[in-house]
């Protein structure tokens, strides 16, 4: 039987009853290696995004938005146009400019304080959702990849005690063994969630860790390492402080992650080989194989992982590992993942049946599976990276948090990366519509939704991960679109966002070709949908914050792909 629990407004949950085993973290926690943090003390070398966009911030001594609730009230000074020729006092992802704030932003800031979860009396995330008009399921849990866009909006205002907590917390439950249906996970797995229990009599609270056992369709996350990497990463660049990073305990965790995916088998791709339900999109909709938001999130963890990991002898060789997977897998993604309008072409006049390294259709893909809808879809001008290729197989849909990612990692070259938005802007009313934004596109629907799906009644068409709109990915979105010298873009997508989601209260998901409608099962109150506005809001007022969460292009993978060389020997 799993726990009955109890969520109050702080997050933190009550224990009535568990018959479940609890991954129980002591009072020794790894936290106490951090009494005295050691500051950065190397030279900043800033990227591309952060010299860039920072000089175009409004002089201003760095500032934080809101404490707690009781600051709500605070009053935001009129400000000017994101182009201003002013340079930035202050180069570091903490400064910010004084920016007329949207009456929800303050709305935004409580909202996200109220679903901050504590243990023992320190806070170490955020809950799913605080929507107590729907069944709970496992909304009261604190999720390794929901928490990411709040742990950014943390890092933002210049409170990182909350993500230096998370970070150690599931560091703590990688190390516990974990089983499913008796079978013994790999130990470098991170958990999908976790959930604080509070036992009433003895006044004592432990963790329970979520792994995949208690999931719907009981699938291990293969996203949850990899955000923690990422998380990790940005926690650095925010604070400077590398002592977190350098821990034994963090190293080992870096580590354990990789060598997971770095293992050697019988797979002749450097992607990674997944089963439907492993990431975001975690119930079955055809995205088994090799999914474009698992290998981009891969790359970005791996390049992530080069600047954690410290440079001893373990450090290294797991770092020579990386590197060569990154070179095989970077022209893996960008030469038969990529889809422009010349790629679209070959592949509608390929030939089948070929044999050996001459072969141009490597992968035997039948011109006759091309969808009707893509010739439409794609524009002349514009391009992106396809939801999964493998053998005869070749998922054309586009999703957003692959493609934002891939941008966000420099997976996608600087052409590229123009390429996908040219294609955001060409076909806004398919990928935005009236809610920000499409997690695919576009949705199954009869035969083949049943066929795919399974008949699953929460992913009908343009509904939840069948072709609805995610408030959270308008997050990524901004943060690519200032990456690619498109910041008009986002500001567009974050009014179209300001109509609804407070009027709304703050819906997961919405229904509908253009996102017009809330999800038939969306909770409200969800918690990255708050978060994934104030970053997306934040970024837009201080585009140095990019640098937290974006990396520079790695000159030293060679050869660049050009924007039309796919598929071709």
């Amino acid at each position: 039987m799993s726990p009955t629990v109890d969520a109050h407004q702080n997050g933190t949950l009550k224990h009535h009853d568990s018959g479940s085993s609890l991954f129980e973290i002591e009072d020794t926690d790894l936290s106490r290696l951090l009494d005295k943090p050691r500051p950065l003390n190397i030279e900043r070398k800033r990227s591309f995004d952060e010299r860039s966009f920072s000089e175009l911030s409004i002089s201003s001594p760095p500032r934080q938005f809101y404490r707690n609730s009781e600051n709500s009230s605070r009053v935001f000074d009129n400000f000017g146009s994101f182009y201003s020729s002013s340079r930035s006092s202050v180069g570091t992802p903490r400064s910010f400019t004084c920016v007329e704030s949207h009456p929800i932003f303050a709305e935004a800031w409580v909202s996200l304080q109220r679903s901050i979860v504590h243990f023992r009396g320190q806070p170490v995330g955020t809950i799913a959702a605080l929507d107590h008009s729907a069944e709970e399921l496992n909304y009261d849990q604190v999720f390794v990849r929901d928490f990411v866009p709040s742990a950014l909006a943390f890092l933002m205002n210049g409170e990182p005690e909350i993500v230096k907590n998370f970070l150690l917390k599931t560091l703590r439950l990688q190390s516990w063994e974990k089983k499913v249906d008796q079978f013994t996970l790999g130990s470098g797995v991170m958990p999908a969630s976790f959930k604080v229990l509070h036992d009433p009599v003895k006044n004592y609270e432990t963790i329970i860790a979520d792994f995949g056992e208690c999931a719907i369709g009981r699938v291990a996350p293969i996203d949850s390492g990899f955000w923690w990497i990422i998380l990790l990463r940005a926690y650095t660049k925010s604070t400077g402080d590398t002592s977190l990073a350098e821990l034994p305990e963090c190293q080992r965790g870096i580590r354990l992650i990789l060598t997971l995916c770095l293992s050697e088998g019988f797979d002749t791709f450097p992607t990674l080989l997944c089963a439907d339900g492993c990431c975001m999109i975690d119930r079955r909709m055809g995205v088994y194989g090799y999914p474009i938001e698992i290998q981009a999130l891969f790359f970005m963890a791996l390049r992530c992982a080069l600047n954690l990991l410290k440079n001893d002898d373990e450090g290294k060789e797991c770092a020579d590992r990386i590197s060569k997977r990154l070179h095989a897998l970077s022209y893996h993604m960008r030469s038969y993942f990529w889809l422009d309008i010349k790629q679209l072409n070959d592949i509608y006049r390929y030939k089948t049946e070929e044999y050996s390294h001459t072969a141009v259709n490597k992968f035997n893909v039948m011109p006759d599976s091309l969808p009707d809808w893509v010739f439409d879809f794609m524009p002349t001008r514009g391009g992106y990276f396809i939801g999964n290729v493998s053998p005869a197989k070749m998922d054309f849909r586009w999703f957003c948090l692959g493609n934002c990612i891939a941008i966000l990692s420099s997976l996608a070259t600087p052409e590229q990366a123009s390429a996908i938005m040219d294609l955001i802007e060409l076909r806004w009313d398919e990928l935005v519509g009236e809610m920000p934004l499409k997690i695919c596109y576009p949705a199954m629907e009869s035969h083949e939704w049943r066929i795919v799906t399974g008949c699953d009644p929460k992913n009908t068409g343009w509904s939840y991960h069948n072709g609805g709109s995610w408030p959270v990915l308008l997050w990524l979105l901004t943060a690519a679109c200032i990456k690619s010298g498109r910041p008009q873009l986002a500001r567009r997508a974050t009014e179209l966002a300001e109509v609804r989601l407070l009027k709304d209260h703050w819906p997961e998901y919405y229904d509908g070709k253009h996102g017009r409608y809330i999800g038939k099962q969306a909770r409200k109150n969800q918690t990255w949908s708050i978060a994934g506005y104030l970053v997306a809001k934040m970024m837009l007022e201080d585009p140095s914050h990019l640098g937290m969460i974006s990396l520079e292009e790695d000159k030293q993978m060679k050869p660049q792909m050009k924007r039309s060389a796919s598929w071709m020997c």
